[in-house]
C-alpha cells in the first residue's frame, strides 16, 4: 500500500512534551542526532562504566534511579528540540519480511528486521540524508510482527547515507530480568555499519549517539584476479598479538597525521612485520566500540581512553574511527578489506580478537543502554531470576552474554560469517572463552552448543579458532575446554612455568621441559596436536616482555582505581632494581633474560605468540593493565626500534626466522623418544635450575639448547653430535650482538660448554 504522511500512520496522542518526540517526526538537528559540537549534554552521571579490572560484582539496584536517570536524559534531549517539521516525506511502505535480520535490499525496498521476543511495541527511527529529523514509524505487531521478529520494508529509501535504529518498548517487571526503556533509540545488533563521532578519541564529542547504517551503492570489494588466501598451517603460525591504533598511532610513525592508528596505516608498517619474521597477526578488538565511555560520567577513571577496544557495541561492524581521515563507516569498511588484501598478498594472516562474553553495556548500577539491554535483556543475557532478576557477571564487566540461547548463538555464528564472507579473516580467538561453555543460567556445561557449532561450521571450517579458557568466574579450562579436535587454546600454563623457570623459581624444571616439549599433558588426548596449544609468554593483558625484567610489582596508579585493577600474580624479577635503572649490570641481566623468554617461546612446540613491541622492549612503566591510555604506554615507539634495531630486534627477528627454517620446532604430532633426549639425571632436584635437551630432525640436523637460570656458571657436557656432523653455536644469549645469535654458526664447539647464569645456548649440528 501506498502510506500516508508518517503523522497519518501513527498514532494521534494528545501532544507534551514527552511524548512528541515519539510519535512524529524528532525534530533533533544533526549535532544532537550525531553527536556534533553539542551544546548540552544529558546529565553525567546517568552514563555507566565498564569495569575491565574484571573482578565480579553484583548490585541490588533500585529500577526506580534507573528510570529516574533515564527520564532525567530524556528531559535533557528534549529541552533541545526545535518546534515539529511543517513537512513530512511520503514512503510507500510495506509490512516486509522476517528475514534476513539487519537491514536487506529487496525487490520492493529496504527491509529492517529486528527480533524481540518480550517487546510490546516496536518504533523504527530513520534519519534521511541532509535531514534535519528522525523519522519514526511505529510496527503493528499484527502485520509487522512474524513471532518474535519485528519487520517493515520502506520503498524509495535512499541506498546509503541512512541512520537508523529503534525504540522498543515491553514489560517493566525488573524482576523478570526486563529491561525496556523506549526513551532510548537502540542499535540493531545486526546493522553491519555504525555511525557514530568521526574521529578517534574526540573529547569534544564525548556525549554521542551511535546508529545504525547501510550502504547498498558502493560497488563489491574488488580483492584481485591474483589473490589468494595465504591458508598458513597452524604448526607453522608465529602469531604476533598487535593493536590497530597503537600500531600507528604515535608521530614517531612517520606517517600523515590523518593516516595514523588506522587500517592504512597498518598497511604502510607491513614491511616491518615481514622483517621481523611473524606470519600471522592477532589484532586486539576491530567490532565498534565507544572509545570515550569511560568519560560519560564523573568517575575514577574519566580521565581515560578505551584503546584496547574490549567492549563491544555491534559485533558485524568494522570500528569506524580506525578509518583513515576520520571517514566514517563505509570508508572503515572499504580499508579495512585493503588491510586484510595487503596483509594477505604479503602472506601474513589475520586473526581477530573477538569479545562474544559481554558488551559495554555495563551493569545495572550505572547501565550504557545502546542496544541488547533495552531490545531484549532477558535474552541476550544471563540473568538471575532468583535474585531480582539481577544481571550474572562472569566477565568481570558488568553483564554476560547469553551465549548459548538459541538467538544469541545464531547472532554470534552469523557474525563470525560475516567476518570470513565479508572481510576474508582467517580465524578467532575468543575473549574469555569458558563464558561460551556456561548456560543460560551461567551453570558451566560439558558440550556448549555454541563451542561445537563454530567447531563444526563449514564457512568457518578453514578458520583458526583460539581459545582464551578462562573467565571472571573461576571457570579455568586450560587444557580441557571442549574442542571437537578445532579449537586451539592460549596455554596460561605455558605462561605461567616459562616465566617462573627463567626467573629462576625452585622446583620448576620438569614444568619448564613439559612446556616447551608441548605440553602433551594438557593436549594429547584425543586427536588434538601440539599446535592446538599456544604459546605465549607475554600478552595485551599484563606485563610487556620488558616490564616483566623490570618490575616486581604493578604500578598502576595511572588508571585510577588505586592500584586495585591488574593482576598481582605476573611471576616477574626486576634483576635487582625495580623500574629504571641507569646500572650497566642490570641493564645487560635484563637484556638477557628477554632473550632467553624468546628462545624458549620460539623453540617450544606449539604455536608461538608475542605481543607488538617487544620486539623493541617496549615499557609501560609497570602498569600491567594499560587498556585505557591513548598514550606512549601503549603505543609503538618506532624511534626506540630503531635504535635497537642492531640488538634486540635483530635477535628476536633472526631468531623467529631460525624457527621458520626449522621444522623440529613445528611438529605435527607431540614427540616422541626418538625426536627428544633430556641430557638430564637430576629431576627430582628442587634446587636444579639447568636443562639441556637435544632434538633430534632424522637427518643429522640436531639442535642442542641448553638453559642456565641459576646465578652461577654450569659446565654443561655437550652430547657428541651426528655422524658427519659438528656442533655449531648460534646462540648464547650471554654475549652481545651480533655474537649473541650468528645464523651460520660457530663451529668448534664440543666436549663441556660454559654456561653463563641467566643465559642459554643453542647450538646446530652441521657438515
Amino acid at each position: 500500500m501506498t502510506a500516508s504522511p508518517v503523522v497519518a500512520i501513527l498514532p494521534a496522542p494528545q501532544l507534551s512534551s514527552n511524548n512528541f518526540n515519539r510519535f512524529f517526526i524528532a525534530p533533533y538537528r544533526a549535532s544532537s542526532i550525531i553527536g556534533l559540537n553539542s551544546s548540552k549534554r544529558p546529565p553525567a552521571e546517568f552514563f555507566g562504566q565498564n569495569s575491565f579490572s574484571k573482578t565480579r560484582e553484583h548490585h541490588k539496584i533500585s529500577p526506580a534511579k534507573v528510570y529516574a536517570r533515564r527520564a532525567e536524559e530524556q528531559r535533557v534531549i528534549e529541552e533541545e528540540a526545535p518546534q515539529m517539521l511543517e513537512t513530512f516525506p511520503s514512503f510507500e511502505i510495506t509490512p516486509g519480511l522476517a528475514h534476513p535480520l539487519g537491514v536487506s535490499e529487496i525487490e520492493s525496498g529496504i527491509n529492517f528486521a529486528i527480533f524481540s521476543q518480550h517487546a510490546s511495541a516496536v518504533t523504527l527511527c530513520v534519519i534521511l540524508p541532509k535531514s534535519d529529523g528522525m523519522i519514526e514509524l511505529a510496527l503493528d505487531p499484527q502485520k509487522n510482527r512474524t513471532v518474535n521478529i519485528w519487520h517493515i520494508c520502506i520503498k524509495e529509501l535512499p541506498r546509503g547515507d541512512v541512520l537508523y535504529g529503534y525504540r522498543i518498548d515491553g514489560p517493566q517487571s525488573w524482576h523478570e530480568g526486563h529491561r525496556f526503556d523506549n526513551s532510548i533509540v537502540l542499535i540493531d545488533p545486526y546493522a553491519k555499519l555504525i555511525e557514530g563521532r568521526r574521529a578517534f578519541g574526540d573529547v569534544s564529542n564525548k556525549i554521542c549517539r551511535f546508529f545504525g547504517t547501510y550502504d547498498f551503492n558502493t560497488l563489491p570489494f574488488d580483492w584481485g584476479e591474483s589473490y589468494k588466501l595465504p591458508n598458513i598451517p597452524e604448526k607453522d603460525l608465529v602469531i604476533y598479538e598487535m593493536n590497530v591504533r597503537a600500531f600507528t598511532a604515535d608521530e614517531s610513525s612517520g606517517l600523515d597525521p590523518d593516516q595514523r592508528g588506522s587500517y592504512l596505516g597498518v598497511i604502510e608498517k607491513i614491511p616491518h612485520l615481514l622483517e621481523l619474521g611473524v606470519n600471522a597477526v592477532e589484532l586486539m578488538p576491530v567490532f565498534e566500540f565507544d572509545e570515550l565511555e569511560f568519560q560519560r560520567r564523573p568517575n575514577p577513571r574519566d580521565h581515560m581512553i578505551n584503546t584496547w577496544g574490549y567492549s563491544t557495541i555491534n559485533f558485524f561492524a568494522p570500528m569506524s574511527r580506525y578509518a583513515s581521515c576520520a571517514g566514517g563507516p563505509v570508508s572503515a569498511s572499504r580499508e579495512f578489506k585493503q588491510m586484510v588484501k595487503a596483509l594477505h598478498d604479503a602472506g601474513i594472516e589475520v586473526i581477530l580478537d573477538v569479545v562474544y562474553n559481554h558488551t559495554n553495556e555495563a551493569d545495572d548500577k550505572n547501565p550504557y543502554t545502546t542496544s541488547f539491554r533495552g531490545i531484549d535483556n532477558k535474552v541476550y543475557y544471563m540473568v538471575d531470576l532468583n535474585n531480582n532478576g539481577q544481571l550474572l557477571n562472569f566477565s568481570g564487566c558488568g553483564n554476560t552474554f547469553n551465549c548459548n540461547h538459541p538467538v544469541v548463538m545464531e547472532l554470534i555464528l552469523e557474525s563470525l560469517r560475516h567476518w570470513v564472507t565479508e572481510y576474508h579473516v582467517d580465524g578467532f580467538r575468543f575473549d574469555l572463552a569458558s563464558v561460551l561453555c556456561r548456560g543460560t543460567d551461567g551453570t558451566p556445561i560439558n558440550a556448549p552448543p555454541l563451542v561445537k557449532a563454530i567447531a563444526k561450521d563449514s564457512v568457518l571450517s578453514r578458520c583458526k579458532i583460539i581459545a582464551e579458557p578462562w573467565d571472571c568466574g573461576g571457570l579455568y579450562l586450560v587444557g580441557k575446554f571442549p574442542n571437537w579436535d578445532r579449537w586451539a587454546e592460549w596455554n596460561g600454563k605455558y605462561r605461567d612455568d616459562i616465566r617462573r623457570f627463567i626467573k629462576g623459581d625452585a622446583g620448576m624444571k620438569g614444568n619448564f621441559a613439559t612446556r616447551v616439549a608441548g605440553s602433551a599433558d594438557l593436549y594429547r588426548v584425543n586427536k588434538r596436536k601440539p599446535y592446538h596449544s599456544v604459546n605465549f609468554v607475554i600478552a595485551h593483558d599484563g606485563f610487556t616482555l620488558y616490564d616483566l625484567v623490570s618490575y616486581n610489582s604493578k604500578h598502576n596508579d595511572a588508571n585510577g582505581e588505586g592500584g586495585n585493577d591488574g593482576c598481582n600474580d605476573n611471576f616477574s624479577w626486576n634483576c635487582g632494581i625495580e623500574g629504571e635503572t641507569s646500572d650497566a649490570y642490570i641493564f645487560a641481566l635484563r637484556s638477557r633474560q628477554m632473550k632467553n623468554f624468546h628462545l624458549a617461546l620460539m623453540i617450544s612446540q606449539g604455536t608461538p605468540m608475542m605481543l607488538m613491541g617487544d620486539e623493541y622492549g617496549h615499557t609501560r612503566r609497570g602498569n600491567n593493565n594499560s587498556y585505557g591510555h591513548d598514550t606512549a604506554i601503549n603505543n609503538f615507539q618506532w624511534g626506540q626500534l630503531e635504535a635497537k634495531k642492531n640488538d634486540h630486534f635483530r635477535f628476536f627477528s633472526k631468531m623467529i626466522k631460525f624457527r621458520q627454517s626449522h621444522s623440529v620446532f613445528k611438529k605435527e604430532n607431540f614427540l616422541d623418544k626418538n625426536e627428544i633426549t633430556w641430557l638430564e639425571d637430576n629431576w627430582y632436584n628442587e634446587e636444579s635450575r639447568f636443562l639441556a635437551f637435544t632434538l633430534h630432525d632424522g637427518n643429522g640436523g640436531d639442535i642442542y639448547l641448553a638453559f642456565n637460570a641459576h646465578h652461577f656458571f654450569v659446565k654443561a657436557a655437550i652430547p657428541s653430535p651426528p655422524q658427519n656432523r659438528r656442533w655449531h653455536r648460534v646462540v648464547d644469549t650471554n654475549l652481545k650482538s651480533p655474537g649473541d645469535f650468528v645464523t651460520e654458526g660457530i663451529a668448534g664447539i664440543s666436549g663441556t660448554y660454559n654456561v653463563a647464569p641467566y643465559s642459554a645456548i643453542l647450538l646446530e649440528a652441521k657438515q
